[in-house]
């Protein structure tokens, strides 16, 4: 037997069970995860790193995504499981599209900005238009972090 499939059951269970923590947080806008969304969500997550080609060795962005949008005005118990679910593949590909260079709050707190504000809780626009920008800013601008977070100050 192999290393990862010796560790891939208490993985999965611990991440299950941060993830139905949340719940106690989230319950307090509204919202909560069922079973079998918690596991839809980290199977996709699986996939999304496959994709993207990342490999992560903590618990994923999923708890961080909860805590940050779950208070959201455009999300609601019946988009919320799949709202969380195209945040964190948004989440990814954008970390991937800066070159890594912003730290996951730094980009989660930016996702939350726009989708709350220019986005009006359009996925598609934060993520086709929104962060698109965003990324290729940071890729042709090294200083791009000093220049974004003195003119956005509450962030």
């Amino acid at each position: 037997m192999d290393n990862k499939q010796f560790f891939q059951p208490y993985q999965d269970s611990r991440q299950v069970k941060e993830i139905q923590t949340m719940n106690d947080y989230s319950q307090n806008f509204g919202l909560s995860l069922a079973g079998k969304d918690i596991e839809v969500l980290l199977q996709e997550r699986k996939g999304i790193l496959k994709e993207q080609e990342r490999v992560e060795f903590r618990g994923g962005i999923l708890k961080k995504l909860i805590a940050a949008f779950c208070d959201s005005a455009y999300i609601w118990q019946d988009n919320y499981a799949d709202t969380l679910g195209r945040l964190q593949e948004i989440f990814y590909q954008y970390k991937n599209e800066a070159m890594d260079d912003l730290t996951d709050d730094e980009l989660i707190s930016y996702m939350k900005e726009k989708f709350e504000g220019d986005c009006q809780g359009s996925l598609d626009y934060l993520e086709d238009t929104c962060l698109e920008e965003f990324a290729r800013n940071i890729r042709e601008n090294q200083d791009w972090r000093e220049e974004y977070w003195n003119t956005n100050p509450k962030n």
